[in-house]
């Protein structure tokens, strides 16, 4: 891929060439990235901080063990430190990073998807205006005192795809992630990889806490999000997760999220947050 630099993604460089969170001494820090010039896939890494992603736009795919978050525009993930997660940037993405020492305020134990009020998304870029080696001073000390305080407030939105390590549902789950069109039914599925429809039914809720339509349609929601957030047309990607109409998609698009998708994205815009079921 030609990145809008002319350059190759093979051509770039890793985000993190540029400093080493771990070596660093601070309560809190923060970076801007426009990943046209750095690689657009983070492979698995951790870091002794508390990591936010959060999308200026364009979106990011984070991967843990055991789920996936899409990270569309005025959203972050948290990923407490120690965890070993991939991120995975659109073509167009500019995203921020801010870091935050443990026990600085209290955060949430797991990873999630937390909203990004307009207050505290321009503390953040503000502190990502702050040189990484900057020493500090009381001004900015005060500064990241509220930001993390406003941090600790922000709800958590069900923007997460569990994923499984049984082999079974893993094969039906790499299957549908790298074909989203497929619309096999649970039945299918079951005499495809040898169950009965009772037991995979069973095993699906048991493994990823989701039905198999559920779980299809979180799939279908977190793709939507990150091609909208990429500039992807409703047309487009209705048709390429295998929805009849775009007035198909829209109805599931709202029914998951309480709006449409042009409102969601001017929603977001605004700063209000979105209704997770």
């Amino acid at each position: 891929m030609i990145s809008k630099t002319g350059q190759s993604s093979a051509e770039r460089r890793d985000c993190y060439d540029e400093f080493d969170p771990d070596t660093l001494d601070r309560t809190a820090f923060a970076v801007r990235l426009d990943f046209s010039q750095y690689k657009d896939e983070v492979p698995l890494h951790k870091h002794r901080q508390g990591q936010l992603v959060m999308a200026l736009h364009g979106a990011v795919t984070c991967r843990t063990e055991n789920a996936l978050w899409i990270v569309p525009p005025q959203c972050g993930v948290w990923i407490p430190g120690g965890i070993l997660h991939s991120n995975q940037a659109t073509s167009n993405a500019v995203l921020s990073y801010l870091f935050v020492e443990p026990g600085a305020v209290p955060l949430p134990m797991d990873c999630c998807t937390l909203s990004v009020s307009p207050l505290l998304r321009e503390m953040i870029l503000r502190l990502a205006d702050v040189p990484v080696a900057f020493g500090g001073n009381d001004h900015i000390d005060r500064m990241v005192r509220v930001m993390l305080d406003e941090l600790a407030q922000m709800p958590v939105e069900a923007l997460s795809l569990p994923a499984s390590h049984h082999p079974k549902i893993a094969a039906i789950t790499a299957a549908l992630t790298e074909d989203p069109s497929d619309r096999r039914t649970l039945a299918d599925w079951a005499v495809h990889i040898a169950l009965s429809e009772r037991s995979l039914k069973r095993l699906m809720v048991e493994e990823t806490g989701l039905t198999f339509g559920q779980w299809r349609r979180q799939l279908h929601l977190v793709i939507a999000l990150r091609e909208l957030a990429s500039g992807a047309s409703v047309q487009r990607v209705s048709g390429d997760l295998g929805y009849e109409s775009p007035t198909a998609f829209i109805v599931m698009f709202k029914k998951a999220l309480g709006t449409t998708p042009a409102r969601y994205f001017s929603n977001r815009s605004a700063g209000r947050p979105l209704r997770s079921d």
